[in-house]
């Protein structure tokens, strides 16, 4: 049994919260440099540059990417041979995300009630993923998650004779729904299959895989490609200003659902696509 001290956890979410505010992923500044290059329209490309450009200045200045700095989705992967001591495990995290958008700087955006929308003033409460897996380590993954996109998630059950064509259509109805609203270029997660809950979980999920990294069952990694395709023909483009941008990558989840149902959710990314992920 190892122990992990919760005041760790602290430090390393905080850590997290900053980095991830402040610095896109490799592969998502890749994938606007491929989609800069192959943009047809000016508006489009012009969108790109200066999008490459912002991370920059960014990691230059050591400024968050976005104002938008975003609800704090958590994921943590914890070893079954971890004993955390000296504190709660998800006060720990929340702490983490107090401290980081605190001594970060950044825009606190959390409302404690979604109704009387009173701020928390810290952007806490974060949601927290928690998953016990094998092992004696923790591992961390934050990501930001911007209202902008966020607001455009949506969900249906699907008659199962719909079936691949029924998700690609509702896939690109909610993208036509969101439009330049959304700030694109996007990442676009799709959920297939499971419960009400499970299905939106691993939509969301979805976002943390690479760009570039297709599913391991060739009918997804297929479907993912055909989504990919017929989304940036949509000619939304980057902002909505027109192109064959309007999506830098689609990655789609799917698990064992009931005989009588095709659950499909949709969770959009922006192009602050922004996740990091560090392990205790």
């Amino acid at each position: 049994m190892r122990k992990i001290d919760a005041t760790e956890i602290t430090a390393t979410v905080a850590r997290l919260c900053i980095d991830a505010c402040h610095e896109l992923p490799a592969d998502v500044i890749q994938a606007f440099h491929e989609a800069e290059r192959k943009e047809i329209s000016p508006f489009g490309k012009s969108v790109l540059i200066k999008l490459i450009d912002n991370d920059r200045i960014a990691r230059e200045k050591n400024v968050p990417y976005c104002h938008d700095t975003g609800l704090t989705i958590v994921y943590a992967e914890v070893g079954q041979d971890v004993h955390i001591v000296g504190g709660d495990y998800q006060e720990a995290i929340q702490a983490g995300v107090r401290k980081g958008y605190t001594e970060g700087y950044m825009r606190k955006s959390v409302v404690t009630d979604p109704l009387l929308r009173v701020k928390s003033k810290d952007n806490t409460p974060a949601v927290l993923h928690t998953e016990i897996v094998p092992g004696a380590g923790i591992r961390l993954t934050v990501m930001p998650k911007g209202g902008g996109s966020e607001n455009w998630g949506t969900m249906k059950f699907l008659l199962p004779g719909e079936g691949a064509q029924g998700v690609k259509a509702f896939v690109l109805s909610a993208i036509k729904a969101a439009g330049g609203s959304a700030c694109p270029p996007l990442t676009v997660g799709v959920g297939i299959g499971g419960s009400f809950d499970k299905v939106t979980e691993i939509a969301k999920k979805a976002l943390l895989r690479d760009i570039g990294v297709h599913h391991q069952s060739a009918h997804i990694a297929a479907l993912e490609a055909e989504l990919l395709e017929a989304i940036n023909r949509t000619g939304i483009g980057t902002q909505g200003y027109g192109g064959v941008s309007t999506a830098i990558w689609v990655a789609v989840e799917s698990y064992a659902c009931h005989i009588t149902a095709l659950p499909v959710a949709v969770n959009i990314q922006c192009h602050a696509a922004r996740r990091k992920t560090a392990v205790i």
